[in-house]
Formats: structure tokens, sequence, C-alpha cells
């Protein structure tokens, strides 16, 4: 009997998985489309299936329930990808933790949080606007906010352990800070109500996290661009 070539079992498994993965893909963007579009509560996972071009069946095999489905768009939203890796495990943050200067794993820090807001707000404002009604909702936001308090104490201890930051300041009280200035709320508030441009709230937000936590030696942070008020453009 001839034997089966050595590493097919392998490849063949592979594509299944990069075939499973480019499915899961397809259904989580149309589903991000859909929710943002149209509201949680009227979409429905018969249309989420349609816009992905698959059966009914398949979507409830990868993820269950809408709910699920939900929590897989916010992540991804999160991170910016769907690679298995949570988001304090990336190089990035590695990156911070590394980084001797506090100010400038602050800077880096508000980068990253740029990023995930401009990506996260859509959706996340649905989750919001539902979740006073609709329990799938409300369970949802609370996960994202322990979620973001948990990645922003990081940052907070990271700058503690370097001694940077302000005498009597505490952990929990620089998370506290954290939170509030890159919140959601804040950053639509300045960058769609104000209209702000992403680098004026990086700008303000890095100068004035610097001024509320650091140490006097490191109280500036660097400066984006020197002199800037933000609403001079505007």
């Amino acid at each position: 009997m001839d034997e089966p070539v050595k590493g097919t079992t392998t490849r063949s498994g592979g594509r299944r998985a990069g075939q499973a993965r480019a499915t899961q893909r397809r259904i989580i963007d149309h589903a991000w489309r859909l929710f943002t579009e149209q509201g949680y509560a009227a979409t429905t996972l018969d249309q989420i299936a349609a816009g992905a071009g698959v059966a009914l069946q398949t979507v409830y095999f990868h993820f269950g329930n809408k709910r699920t489905v939900l929590k897989e768009v916010v992540d991804r939203a999160a991170v910016g990808d769907d690679e298995p890796i949570p988001l304090l495990d990336r190089p990035i943050v590695e990156r911070i933790r590394s980084e001797a200067d506090p100010s400038a794993a602050l800077a880096l820090w508000v980068d990253i949080s740029q990023d995930i807001n401009a990506r996260i707000t859509p959706i996340m404002r649905i989750v919001r606007d539902a979740a006073s009604s609709d329990p799938d909702m409300a369970a949802q936001w609370e996960t994202n906010r322990r979620q973001t308090l948990s990645a922003h104490k990081v940052i907070a201890q990271h700058l503690s352990d370097q001694q940077a930051l302000r005498h009597g300041m505490t952990v929990d009280g620089a998370t506290d800070i954290i939170y509030a200035l890159v919140s959601l709320d804040l950053y639509s508030l300045l960058t769609e109500q104000l209209q702000w441009t992403p680098h004026q709230w990086r700008d303000w937000t890095n100068r004035t996290l610097a001024e509320a936590l650091l140490g006097s030696q490191s109280s500036e942070g660097p400066a984006r661009t020197t002199g800037s008020d933000p609403h001079r453009t505007r």
C-alpha cells in the first residue's frame, strides 16, 4: 500500500484553518457594517449571513449567537485585526513596558488610544445607547469598561515602577485619570462635535496627561506641535 505523502495532512489542515478564518473575517466585517448602520437590535443573524455570503448555520457554527458576534466585532475594533493576540501581549505594549523615558511611554500609550478610539467609537456608541434596555449590550459595555481600565492600569503601573508619578499619586488614581482623559465620550466630543483632528487630540491629551501624572522632570512630555492651539485651525 502506498504511504501518504508526508506533509499532505498538515497542508490540508492549514488550508481548512485558513478558509475558516477567512469565513469568520467575512462574517465579522458584515456584522460590523450592519451593527453601525442599523443598530444591534435591528440586525439579525440572517442578515449577517446573507451579507457575508454564507449559510445561517455557518454563523451559528463559528459564533453561536449574535452576542458573540458583537463581542468579536468589539475585540477586532480594539486591536485592529483578527490575530488571536490580546492587546496587552502585542509588541507595541511590550515596547511601552521597556521604555525608560516616562514621557515617551505615555506618548506611545496616547498613540495607541487614539488608534483604538478611532476604530471602536462607532460600534461602542451602539453598545452604549442600547445598554439601558438590552442585557447583552449592558454586559458588553461592562466587559469593555473593565478591560479598558485594566489596560490603562498597565501604563499607570509602568510609570509608578519608574517613580515617575507625581508625589502622592497612586496607581489607581493615575489609572482613573488616564481612563477619563482618553475616554470614548471625550474623544467623540473633541473630534466630532468640536472637530479636532486626531493630531490635535493626541497633542492635547498627551500634554494634559503629562501635566496631570508626571513629576516635574517630565511634566511637559514630548511636544508634537510646538505652541499649537487646537482651536486655531477650526
